[in-house]
């Protein structure tokens, strides 16, 4: 039994009392080429009356249940991804996809911002164990450039430090 599926298992029997509600999440996010695709996480908030937050708006931090904190501080809440990843829409090691509303609206404001769909996205990237969980337009561009950084310089010593970056992030639980 694979470590995904272990967890899965843990996570169905304590979600009804911790984190009530379904046990995953998907959400529409913007893929390869600018193409929509559906990410599959596990789920950390509680459901929205409507989703009203904008790209600028901060996170709703208010909204993540206590087993959400938890896995989110160690990103196992990213582990269904994989099945993404076997599906062919991400990639373990590439720019992190924005949801696809958001990022329409970034792809309108921040020069560049497309060109980082010129790859399929990832579950881990570059910007994203250097910078953190961007915020904003300001926060974005940021990630914009970092990601265009590793579209540049992709390689195979890159990948290797990314993962490296990111065992450091779950390991030191440096998550949101």
């Amino acid at each position: 039994m694979s470590i995904g599926a272990v967890v899965a298992l843990l996570l169905l029997i304590v979600n009804p009392f911790l984190n009530p509600g379904p046990l995953f999440f998907r959400q529409e996010r913007m893929g390869q080429d600018c193409k929509p695709f559906k990410v599959l996480k596990f789920r950390t908030m509680t459901k929205a009356a409507a989703p009203t937050r904008s790209a600028k708006d901060p996170l709703e931090v208010n909204r993540i249940t206590k087993l959400g904190k938890i896995l989110r501080k160690t990103r196992t809440d990213e582990l269904p991804q994989a099945l993404n990843v076997l599906m062919g829409e991400m990639s373990v090691i590439g720019p992190r996809p924005d949801t696809f509303d958001h990022a329409c609206e970034f792809a309108a404001e921040i020069p560049r911002y497309s060109e980082r769909h010129s790859v399929r996205p990832g579950i881990s990237g570059l910007a994203q164990v250097t910078l953190g969980y961007a915020v904003g337009i300001d926060a974005t561009r940021a990630k914009t450039l970092r990601d265009l950084n590793y579209i540049r310089n992709a390689g195979f010593g890159m990948e290797l430090r990314i993962i490296a970056m990111t065992f450091r992030t779950i390991f030191g639980r440096h998550g949101m």
